[in-house]
């Protein structure tokens, strides 16, 4: 890992994720990318007349001096940091920027919501979620400390996934975390009997693990009435550090088990979540 985004609005979630990428970034020796989509409007950059002109130009100096009192922390010393302002209006546009910059990881702070009930609906870490094509760790709260030793991953087994679910081991590898793998069972269409489950976690593992042995996981197959409550309430079971789950891009999370499980997880787990483009 060499590369880390930090999309950032200045805001105290903005700080927690800041913390966590500085941390990483020392552990890997990466790069810190630090950037504010400013999101003026297009008018004011469309029109010539002087006065309108001044006023972007007010408005992006002002978001670069922010910068200053943003980043001075103790944590971010002795870092390599970019910052940089751009006006952009949609979140999709933060993957050209991962593209460009050649970002390995983005982390990034969200309030999200409490509980279960309700899905937060337009939130800002969704979109970055559902667009871009680097994984995204998404931090709700101060994590100073941010060790991961217990990680549950969302998996459904199928083959043709093992190629994203070794990169996402191959991250655990790297920061040393052992891995749950969960696989929920439903009371309906997609439930599976023990000897079905057997078979499929065995040819998925001999598929994935061809020539190369990863023993640091465990397999879980559990009941529940839906996804989000089973993966959920079992990293809380076993005081997990971090949920890991699968998305495929703009169809967002909902199609991974051919149910609905990400916006949920991401919005509403107080644990980190990090999501990964199948």
């Amino acid at each position: 890992m060499k590369r880390i985004l930090i999309p950032v609005d200045f805001s105290e979630y903005s700080e927690y994720a800041m913390e966590v990428a500085a941390l990483m970034a020392k552990k890997f020796k990466a790069e810190l990318f630090i950037l504010h989509m400013l999101g003026l409007s297009e008018a004011i950059f469309t029109k010539n007349e002087s006065q309108e002109f001044m006023e972007a130009q007010y408005y992006m100096k002002l978001a670069k001096k922010r910068f200053d009192s943003f980043l001075d922390k103790p944590y971010i010393q002795g870092l390599k940091t970019f910052q940089t302002v751009q006006n952009y209006k949609d979140f999709y546009e933060i993957n050209n920027f991962v593209k460009e910059k050649d970002i390995d990881l983005v982390v990034m702070g969200s309030h999200g919501t409490s509980g279960l009930s309700g899905l937060f609906v337009g939130s800002n870490t969704e979109k970055v979620v559902r667009t871009c094509s680097v994984p995204v760790l998404t931090i709700k709260r101060r994590r100073s400390d941010f060790i991961i030793k217990e990680a549950v991953l969302a998996c459904n087994f199928e083959v043709e996934n093992s190629s994203a679910y070794n990169k996402v081991i191959r991250f655990f590898g790297m920061i040393g975390a052992r891995v749950h793998l969960v696989y929920v069972n439903l009371p309906n269409i997609t439930f599976k009997s023990t000897e079905e489950m057997k078979k499929q976690v065995e040819l998925f593992m001999s598929v994935s693990h061809y020539g190369n042995t990863f023993k640091n996981e465990h397999v879980v197959c559990l009941n529940d009435y839906s996804i989000e409550e089973g993966i959920y309430y079992y990293a809380k079971s076993i005081d997990a550090d971090l949920i890991a789950i699968p998305t495929h891009g703009r169809q967002g999370l909902a199609h991974f088990f051919k149910g609905s499980i990400g916006e949920d997880i991401a919005n509403h787990a107080s644990l980190p979540v990090l999501t990964f483009r199948l």
